[in-house]
C-alpha cells in the first residue's frame, strides 16, 4: 500500500508526531514503520539531571518553573542524584542547568483547599512543546507528585500526534496507568495523592495551535491538562472546555480562581444532582449512583426535564458534537460493534484526531452499562505511553481491550486484531485519502447473532444528512436503543438468579449461608429455553451461543460477583 502526504510546510513546521518530510512525500508501508521507529529512537535520547526529591518542597505553592529552578539551585548541593531520562521529561523536575523554560506562574493556595479540590480534580499541568525536548509538563498546579512516567504519559497524551490544524483548538481525553512507585514515594503530604479509584488516572485536555512570530517553528502550542481519577467524560469535557480558552488569553489568574472553584464544591456523592459554580457559570450536573450505572436523558433527576444546553450527565459522552458524526461510514455495523463489546472482544478504534478517538471510545465504553468494565480502555493511545508494549504487540490482544489510536503506525502493528473501527463521516467522491485504514467497520472473526433494527438505520442515515439538531436527538436515540438492549440482555439472567436467592425456610436453617446458591449453567439453559430473551436473536441456536460466549467473559464473573453482594447484602439486612 501506498500513502500520499501533501505536506505545505517543511518538517520543523509540522505537528508533533508526524514523521513524513517536506512537500509532498510517497513511501512504502516500510518505509512509514522505519520513520515511526527513528521517531521513537529521537525521544530516547538521555540525559543526566540532578533532581531533588519533591518531599524537601517545605510549603504548598502552585509550581512554575522558575520557582522549581530557583529551589533547584539553592539544593543541589545537599541532594545530588541522577536519573536517565527522556527527552520528554518534564521540566518541572529538572535543574536550571541550559533548559528552556517558559514561564507559567505561581499563586497561593492553601493546603485545606488542596484537599478539597482534590476530591474532583488532583491538578492542572501545563504543557508546552518545545523544539529541543518535545512536549513537556511546564506547570502543575496545585503542586502533586507525578512520577517521571506519569509526567512523560501526560505529556505525550496532552497532544495530538498528527497533524490537526493550521490554527485552532480541540478537546481530547486519555487513560494512563498509575503505578504503586507513584503512590508511595517519600514526599510531604502536600503533595501527596489519594489512591485512585480504579488504578487509572484520567486526562482532560484542552489542545491549542497559534502562530507565533517568535517560535522557529512559526506557531505555538501547549495544552491544558485536568486530571483526575474520576471517569466524568462529559462534566470535565464541559470543565476543561470552558477554563481552557480563558487560561490561553489571560493567564494564571483564570487558573487560580478555576483551582478555587473546584476547592468550593460540595463533595462528590453518587446520585447526587449538584449546581457547581465555576468561572462565573453554573454547572448542572448529575453524578451516577455508581460508575457501571447508566445515566440516561429520560431519567435524569433534573427539574423541568432535561436540557442539553445546560444539563451534564458526568459519565455520558458530551452530546455534542452529536456521536452520530462518529459513526456515519459504520452506521450499519453498530450491532455487530456491540455485540463485540458485550462479549468482551478487543477492538482498534482508529480516528483522524485524539477528540473523535477519545468521543468514540467513551462512547462504546457507556454502551455496556449496566455490565461492570471488566477490561482496560485507552481513549487516547499514543506510541510513548508506558504499557505500549504491553498493549500492542506481536500477541493476540487483552480480552476486552478497547483502544483509541490516530497514529498510521498502529494500522501495521496491528493487523493481527480481529476487529477496527474507524471513526469519521463516508468518504465523498474526490476527498484526499490521508493515513489510516479508510472510515468503516473491519472484523475478521465476528459473525451477527442478533438482528439490527433496520427501521432506526434508516433514520440514523437520514438524520446524518439532516441538521444539527436531527443529529443529535438521532445521537440520543441510538444511545437509548443499545443501553436498551443491553439491559435485555441481563433479563434473562436476573430471572434465573431470582430463582437462586434463599427462601425464608431456607435462610432460617443453620445450613444456610444466606447467600445465592451456586451459579448452575445447565439450569440457566433449561430457563432460557423456557423463557427466552426478548432480543431479537436470529435462532434458538444463536442465543444459546451467545449467552455460552458471554458466560466466558469475565464480565460474566464479575456481574455475578456483584449481584451476590447485592443480595448477600439484602439478607444480611433481614436477620
Amino acid at each position: 500500500m501506498t500513502l500520499e502526504f501533501d505536506a505545505k510546510e517543511n518538517l520543523q513546521e509540522q505537528d508533533i508526531g508526524l514523521y513524513y518530510s517536506p512537500s509532498t512525500l510517497t513511501f512504502s508501508d516500510a518505509e512509514t514503520s522505519s520513520a515511526v521507529s527513528l521517531s521513537r529512537q529521537a525521544s530516547q535520547v538521555h540525559l543526566e539531571l540532578s533532581l531533588t526529591p519533591y518531599h524537601a518542597l517545605a510549603h504548598l505553592k502552585s509550581t512554575s518553573t522558575s520557582n522549581v529552578m530557583e529551589f533547584h539551585d539553592e539544593k543541589r548541593e545537599s541532594h545530588q542524584r541522577t536519573l536517565s531520562r527522556s527527552r520528554s521529561f518534564s521540566l518541572l523536575m529538572q535543574n536550571g542547568g541550559g533548559q528552556k523554560s517558559t514561564e507559567v506562574g505561581s499563586f497561593d493556595f492553601p493546603h485545606d483547599k488542596v484537599l478539597k479540590m482534590r476530591q474532583w480534580v488532583l491538578a492542572f499541568a501545563v504543557v508546552d512543546f518545545d523544539l529541543d525536548l518535545g512536549p513537556v509538563v511546564r506547570s502543575v498546579c496545585p503542586p502533586v507528585y507525578l512520577s517521571p512516567s506519569e509526567t512523560e504519559n501526560i505529556a505525550f497524551s496532552a497532544f495530538p500526534d498528527s497533524l490537526q490544524f493550521d490554527q485552532g483548538t480541540e478537546v481530547h481525553s486519555f487513560r494512563i496507568r498509575v503505578f504503586p512507585d507513584s503512590l508511595h514515594t517519600p514526599c510531604q503530604d502536600s503533595f501527596k495523592r489519594p489512591e485512585p479509584l480504579d488504578g487509572f488516572m484520567y486526562g482532560f485536555s484542552y489542545f491549542s495551535q497559534k502562530r507565533d512570530s517568535n517560535s522557529k517553528r512559526g506557531y505555538r502550542q501547549s495544552s491544558l491538562v485536568l486530571l483526575t481519577h474520576h471517569q466524568y467524560p462529559a462534566f470535565f469535557t464541559s470543565v476543561v472546555s470552558k477554563l481552557g480558552p480563558l487560561f490561553q488569553n489571560h493567564g494564571i489568574t483564570m487558573l487560580e480562581t478555576g483551582c478555587h472553584n473546584v476547592a468550593n464544591w460540595p463533595s462528590p456523592s453518587p446520585g447526587s444532582t449538584l449546581e457547581l459554580g465555576f468561572l462565573g457559570s453554573v454547572l448542572h450536573v448529575e453524578l451516577p449512583t455508581s460508575i457501571d450505572s447508566q445515566q440516561l436523558v429520560e431519567t435524569a433527576s433534573f427539574g423541568g426535564g432535561f436540557d442539553p444546553t445546560e444539563h451534564l450527565l458526568a459519565s455520558s459522552v458530551p452530546l455534542y458534537p452529536p456521536s452520530i458524526n462518529l459513526f456515519e461510514a459504520s452506521l450499519s455495523h453498530l450491532w455487530s460493534v456491540w455485540e463485540c463489546l458485550i462479549l468482551c472482544e478487543p477492538i482498534l478504534v482508529y480516528g483522524p484526531s485524539p477528540s473523535m478517538t477519545s468521543q468514540a471510545v467513551w462512547w462504546l465504553r457507556d454502551l455496556i452499562r449496566p455490565i461492570p468494565l471488566a477490561a482496560d480502555i485507552r481513549p487516547y493511545f499514543t506510541i510513548h505511553d508506558r504499557d505500549h508494549a504491553l498493549l500492542v504487540n506481536k500477541s493476540p490482544p487483552k480480552t476486552g481491550l478497547v483502544i483509541g489510536v490516530t497514529n498510521p503506525f498502529f494500522e501495521k502493528s496491528c493487523t493481527h486484531w480481529p476487529h477496527v473501527l474507524s471513526v469519521g463521516r463516508k468518504t465523498r467522491p474526490g476527498t484526499t485519502v490521508v493515513a489510516g485504514p479508510s472510515a468503516g467497520w473491519t472484523t475478521k472473526t465476528h459473525r451477527r447473532y442478533i438482528s439490527k433494527d433496520r427501521q432506526l438505520l434508516k433514520r440514523l442515515e437520514k438524520a446524518c444528512t439532516s441538521s444539527t439538531l436531527d443529529r443529535m436527538q438521532a445521537s440520543l436515540e441510538l444511545r437509548r436503543h443499545f443501553c436498551s438492549r443491553t439491559n435485555a440482555v441481563l433479563v434473562p439472567l436476573n430471572r434465573y438468579l431470582n430463582t437462586l436467592i434463599p427462601s425464608p425456610a431456607e435462610r432460617n436453617t443453620t445450613l444456610c449461608l444466606r447467600r445465592l446458591k451456586p451459579f448452575n449453567t445447565a439450569e440457566f439453559f433449561s430457563s432460557l429455553r423456557s423463557s427466552p430473551s426478548a432480543l431479537p436473536f436470529k435462532s434458538s441456536s444463536k442465543q444459546r451461543e451467545f449467552y455460552e460466549k458471554w458466560l466466558r467473559t469475565p464480565a460474566f464473573g464479575l456481574w455475578l460477583a456483584r449481584q451476590e453482594e447485592v443480595v448477600q447484602d439484602a439478607l444480611r439486612q433481614k436477620t
